[in-house]
């Protein structure tokens, strides 16, 4: 019997059957093995085929995990050489980002959006706590949107105080499952609070910053949304390391330089100091954003260094 799993906390999974309802699970030992490159072999979003437990109190097996559509992955923080399944079988992804109190920046954006390319996840922002915004956000605000959407990244603006974008980014949302990640303190507990009002996540309030607190999300959870479709919460977390990305396929994750690859002189252009190269003219003549090429070299010099 096929489930999908919605929350993920260990070893113990919650599970959606679509006759049986929500039950727990736990893996057969058999899927317990070494060779398992990642820290959770069991993700949210999964399906899995399941059935009961002789001789517990309702609690089910897993006893397969079904081929996964697609995931995001990211490098486990205390396992460098390993990687940690964020979410599996998405149609798309959301990052929240705030522009101070935290500040999210450039960098971090780019990986993450880079991690959906790799997995061909559309992906989109969400730039948070818009009413606190003051000359210098709303400049940077602009700066973003243009950027972004420029490349074919949707941009929203919200507010978990007055509601500003909400009805705008539920309509995004309706009939898809949707990925929500970002840093701890951007307001995501907030919006799905908002975009679910009778869920209630937990926030808690962060002296001195705007918003409503600090997103206190500990494991990964999927949400029915009321229109179909559904958001998968993540924990907050503090930077998005890549893994399974080679150095030298990098620039085809980028679509502002995908598009212009077949311009350079070289097939193995890194787009950094060769001669003849159609990105780094690109930048020159303001055709590719210099905040994306710097995001690209960052991260290029990440991979190739190991980091």
């Amino acid at each position: 019997m096929e489930a999908r799993v919605y929350r993920s906390t260990g070893s113990w999974y919650l599970v959606k059957h679509p006759e049986w309802g929500f039950g727990q699970a736990r893996m057969k030992g058999r899927f317990k093995i070494d060779d398992i490159s990642s820290t959770n072999p069991v993700a949210v979003g999964d399906l899995v085929s399941v059935e009961r437990e002789v001789g517990s109190e309702g609690n089910w097996l897993i006893t397969d995990i079904h081929k996964r559509r697609n995931y995001v992955n990211r490098r486990a923080p205390a396992q460098r050489l390993r990687h940690h399944i964020v979410a599996a079988n998405l149609d798309q992804s959301l990052l929240v980002a705030t522009l101070r109190d935290p500040r999210t920046s450039q960098g971090f954006v780019d990986r993450f959006l880079t991690a959906c390319e790799a997995y061909h996840i559309p992906a989109a922002i969400v730039v948070n706590k818009c009413d606190a915004f003051r000359a210098k956000e709303e400049e940077r605000f602009k700066a973003w949107e243009n950027m972004f959407s420029d490349i074919g990244y949707p941009v929203f603006r919200t507010s978990g105080v007055t509601g500003e974008g909400i009805a705008e980014l539920k309509s995004w949302l309706a009939g898809r499952v949707t990925l929500v990640s970002g840093h701890s303190g951007v307001g995501k507990s907030t919006l799905i609070n908002l975009l679910l009002p009778n869920l209630s996540l937990r926030t808690r309030e962060v002296s001195g910053w705007s918003g409503k607190g600090l997103h206190t999300t500990t494991f990964a959870e999927m949400f029915d949304l009321p229109d179909g479709g559904a958001l998968i919460d993540t924990p907050g977390i503090r930077e998005f390391g890549l893994v399974d990305i080679d150095a030298g396929e990098l620039s085809h994750y980028f679509p502002d330089l995908r598009s212009r690859l077949g311009g350079c002189q070289f097939n193995d252009c890194r787009h950094l100091d060769e001669p003849g190269c159609a990105i780094k003219a690109a930048v020159e003549r303001g055709e590719i954003h210099l905040e994306r090429y710097i995001s690209y070299c960052t991260i290029l010099e990440s991979l190739e260094s190991g980091d």
